[in-house]
């Protein structure tokens, strides 16, 4: 009875949710042990492989599950969520189109019921082959930084799509978004990101083939392979893996026989269902010198941005990253520094180290005077550089228009839109109030100013190619 009533159950979900939806979370679940309590209704017990995907499924699909069991079944049933034991091998009941189909696997291990969840994870991840012979194979080093969690990692509106669909690969490997290609300008935490999800799926599955690598790495054991013909050893190494974890691909570019043997790995993984993370400083359609026929692949599964932090993502960061150093900094001086130290984090922990290193030296406590005179250099090179008639060129050069554009009374979208898209950088990149902005625009009216900043703070979430511009402007900004 149990199974046939949740078999039914997955049909009928099946035919109600999203194919995605259903094939993501619902077909790899194994069958429900359904109890019979007599009128009182009757319970589902279902086994969970990780604690991620218990949580998941809890608050999105419990609900929906426990309704239609109940309609089926012609009484209430509550379904009872727990953890797989580890190294408990489980039939599972997949579903297709045509109906269902038995499908038996192994399910990895799974945390304890008291482990943390997949976003506060912190403990070295390592690589434990399943038996002594398996030892034998050469599982390659995963090379991951155990520091480099989702615990670990600040959330924010600027990465949090990013995050997001990094939270789903390590929950469900092989399945949506692959390949994740993530992308945005240095020191924003795209490296941090990938390392959390190779650091997670190794805490669920303990003998995953997972490998970080840096782009230069794979070029460097192309060139070695090709010195020495032994093209199969490096097949062997990287069409193996279950999750490979690639940075800066642009770094590809101009490399044809690099690129020929990373079409030839990343067709190979797909094709076994395995998972790739990729990260650049561009989007796939903005990478030179790269064979088109890789670039539609890298765009093929999701293409996510992380833009540089917001404010108060950045104050969190200071914050945070001052507390694991033992010293705690006021609230006002993080917002100090963070109002002054826009670009990226890895800017925001330089600005905290020279600031902690001053206040260690002087013997003084940590205030925005300190602060100031410990980033007095930085503050100075930064006034230099970036002020709003730099911008105002800047754009203007970009965008084929007139510097006198910026300030005139022309309305046409050609011009009114990058005087717009000045007026976002304006308030993104410098100290100065709207009404200051305003006036250097011509004696515009703040509200004015402040309607352009919304507008195009909006649209560049929406808005991919937009986004893409405002990186460029930006990293040109700061030279």
């Amino acid at each position: 009875m149990s199974a046939d009533l949740w078999q039914r159950g997955c049909e009928r979900l099946a035919a109600e949710l999203p194919e995605q939806q259903f094939n993501t979370w619902i077909r790899p679940l194994p069958a429900a042990d359904v109890t019979d309590q007599g009128i009182s209704g009757a319970v589902a017990s279902l086994r969970v492989p990780n604690r991620f995907k218990l949580d998941w499924i809890r608050n999105q699909y419990a609900g929906r599950i426990e309704a239609v069991l109940s309609e089926l079944a012609g009484k209430p049933v509550r379904l009872d969520l727990m953890l797989a034991p580890r190294d408990n091998p489980a039939p599972i009941s997949g579903f297709r189109s045509d109906g269902p189909v038995p499908i038996v696997r192994a399910l990895g291990p799974a945390r304890s019921a008291g482990g943390a969840d997949v976003a506060t994870l912190g403990a070295p991840a390592v690589t434990v082959p399943r038996s002594p012979s398996a030892a034998n194979a050469a599982l390659p080093r995963h090379r991951l930084n155990p520091a480099l969690t989702f615990g670990s990692l600040v959330a924010g509106r600027a990465n949090q799509m990013a995050r997001t669909a990094a939270l789903h690969v390590a929950g469900a490997p092989g399945q949506m978004y692959n390949p994740l290609f993530i992308y945005g300008g240095v020191g924003l935490g795209k490296t941090h990101l990938v390392h959390a999800v190779g650091n997670a799926l190794l805490a669920d599955r303990s003998d995953a083939r997972v490998l970080y690598l840096h782009a230069e790495q794979f070029i460097t054991d192309v060139v070695k392979n090709y010195q020495r013909k032994t093209f199969d050893e490096l097949k062997a190494k990287y069409h193996s893996l279950d999750l490979l974890l690639i940075d800066d691909v642009q770094f590809f570019a101009g490399k044809e026989r690099t690129q020929e043997e990373f079409f030839n790995a990343f067709e190979a993984l797909l094709a076994k269902r395995a998972h790739i993370i990729m990260t650049s400083d561009t989007y796939p359609k903005g990478l030179v010198d790269i064979d088109e026929r890789l670039t539609s692949r890298f765009d093929a599964g999701l293409t996510v941005a992380i833009e540089p932090p917001e404010l108060e993502m950045r104050v969190a960061i200071l914050m945070r990253k001052s507390d694991a150093e033992g010293t705690a900094m006021p609230e006002d001086v993080a917002f100090f520094v963070a109002k002054n130290v826009r670009a990226n984090v890895r800017e925001l922990e330089g600005a905290l180290r020279k600031i902690l290193a001053y206040s260690r030296f002087s013997h003084k406590d940590i205030n925005i005077q300190l602060a100031r005179e410990a980033l007095k250099d930085l503050l100075s090179i930064q006034n230099r550089q970036v002020g709003v008639e730099n911008i105002q060129k800047t754009v203007a050069d970009f965008y084929k228009i007139k510097v006198a554009d910026m300030y005139s009374k022309k309305r046409p979208a050609s011009i009114a839109r990058p005087r717009q898209i000045a007026m976002y950088l304006a308030k993104e990149m410098t100290q100065k109030s709207l009404p200051e902005i305003g006036e250097l625009f011509g004696g515009r009216d703040h509200t004015t100013v402040l309607h352009a900043v919304r507008k195009i703070a909006g649209e560049r979430q929406k808005n991919t190619e937009l986004n893409q511009q405002l990186h460029v402007l930006e990293q040109t900004l700061k030279g």
